[in-house]
């Protein structure tokens, strides 16, 4: 599709998707060959463009390639088992399950699911994000464990998974929300032991637009999953309702877009980001869509979406790429973010700017 007939957000969802898939083959998707959250990102993007436009036997078979191509006819599968980012692609194997019937996917999700028995924890009960990052939570990990482990909770029946995932939600906003400007900091740090924790409060010292960007698909993907009576599901839709109207005030009133460090967008050597800016659409939109805020948000997501489509190039070929996206990046202070390098169709832009056109296109006119 040459990029002057696209029009509609799900086709520009679509172009994205069509982009990497002709660049690369499932099992080539990077980092190649592996059980990995970049390309579960990626690919729960193609997923809800498949739910949102119908039926596309192209998307279901490059999903089920990659899933196949690193679990084997017993659900045995190779992955990380200390760290929650792990899990994020489980996130594919319900619709597979359902689908197809084999077994093999529910004997894989059974094994992401049992992390949770054995990740290391905080006094409080907070999983640690990884274990080479003791005694600390990140935003990043409300996202990568807490959607699988409920719609895991869901499909399965383990209903008490679903106050373990608030739990998580609960202890970020008490020990990394930031009561003044409405936001997260990237990381907390219980042990206080790490150069960027502070003293006092443990947590890092700045607003991350990727990681708020993450917790913000968590909380508004959370949702989805919980049954209306839930207890503490009225505390998320107001987490999700003050935090769409803090990370609006943080919007670039020229661009659309937010900056790497979203609340420093004055400083000269801050810059504009792509991945955080699509999660930042797909939270607004999705939680006007659900009805958690009102349509004075429209505008922002609108806008948000339009200076997505400002920053696409292309190549001679005419696919899509998205620039501007941060590479992976850990806690730490100003500089550590800043100084990071940007890439072109990271899968964790292209991921998030699919979810964004998907969940935009009502509102675009």
């Amino acid at each position: 599709m040459a990029s002057t007939t696209i029009k509609t957000p799900l086709e520009w969802a679509k172009a994205a998707c069509d982009s990497i898939m002709a660049t690369h083959t499932p099992m080539e998707l990077p980092p190649a060959g592996r059980w990995h959250y970049h390309q579960g990102v990626f690919l729960c993007g193609m997923e809800m463009l498949v739910e949102e436009a119908g039926q596309d036997d192209r998307y279901d078979a490059y999903i089920q390639a990659y899933v196949d191509g690193l679990i084997d006819d017993n659900g045995n599968l190779y992955f990380a088992r200390d760290e929650l980012d792990a899990m994020q692609a489980g996130l594919l194997l319900f619709g597979l399950e359902q689908r197809t019937g084999q077994p093999k996917y529910r004997i894989a999700a059974d094994k992401l699911r049992g992390l949770l028995r054995t990740l290391n924890r905080t006094s409080e009960g907070g999983f640690w994000h990884k274990d080479k990052y003791p005694n600390q939570m990140w935003l990043d990990g409300l996202y990568m464990a807490g959607v699988f482990s409920l719609k895991y909770a869901n499909a399965f029946g383990e209903t008490g998974l679903r106050q373990l995932v608030l739990l998580q939600e609960q202890l970020m906003r008490k020990h990394m929300k930031d009561e003044r400007t409405g936001l997260l900091y990237h990381a907390w740090d219980e042990s206080r032991r790490m150069p960027w924790a502070n003293p006092e409060t443990g947590c890092s010292p700045e607003f991350w637009g990727r990681s708020l960007g993450w917790y913000g698909l968590a909380v508004s993907q959370f949702l989805d999953e919980l049954p209306a009576e839930e207890p503490g599901r009225e505390a998320l839709v107001s987490s999700l309702r003050d935090f769409v109207h803090a990370i609006i005030r943080y919007q670039d009133a020229e661009s659309g877009l937010w900056y790497q460090v979203i609340d420093k967008g004055d400083q000269p050597d801050n810059w504009l980001e792509s991945s955080c800016t699509s999660l930042f659409v797909y939270t607004i939109a999705k939680a006007l869509n659900l009805g958690v805020v009102g349509p004075e948000c429209a505008d922002a997501a609108v806008k948000g979406y339009e200076g997505l489509l400002r920053t696409l190039q292309f190549d001679e070929q005419g696919r899509v790429i998205l620039p501007l996206i941060c590479i992976g990046t850990s806690a730490g202070d100003y500089e550590n973010y800043v100084t990071r390098p940007t890439s072109e169709n990271d899968l964790h832009g292209v991921g998030a700017f699919v979810m964004a056109c998907v969940e935009v296109a009502p509102l675009v006119k």
